[in-house]
């Protein structure tokens, strides 16, 4: 019908937390502590679609993220303006690739990463 959400497990849980809330603007749906797990578990949205589900636990072994590396490829987000959003998270910090265009659809997309080294990638909608 359509994907519920998507679950990352972070290293540095206040890090992603920001990240994902004050760089990209997710809104928080949920945030709650699991004692028996030693885990966060914060729910984010885009509006109020619940999109992410956020976890930390203790000493969660590394995988390689690169966008070629077998597994999850990149996370995409939609949005309205490539180069305004790409503006944007520049000024916040972050290092964004230059902007590319999809040989198939002829749209603009870019990447960059999460605090893990997670590839996001920002697509016009």
């Amino acid at each position: 019908m359509k994907i519920h959400h998507i679950a990352i497990i972070c290293s540095d849980y206040e890090i992603s937390k920001r990240f994902y809330t004050e760089v990209l603007g997710l809104k928080i749906l949920r945030e709650v502590y699991r004692q028996e797990r030693q885990s966060y578990k914060l729910d984010l949205g885009i509006g109020q679609d619940y999109v992410i589900e956020l976890f930390s636990f203790p000493n969660p072994p590394k995988r390689s993220s690169q966008p070629e590396a077998c597994g999850l490829r990149h996370l995409a987000f939609s949005v309205e303006n490539v180069n305004e959003k790409r503006k944007e998270l520049i000024r916040k910090g972050l290092k964004c690739e230059e902007i590319r265009i999809d040989e198939f659809t002829g749209k603009e997309f870019f990447f960059t990463q999460d605090p893990d080294y997670l590839p996001l990638e920002f697509y016009e909608n």
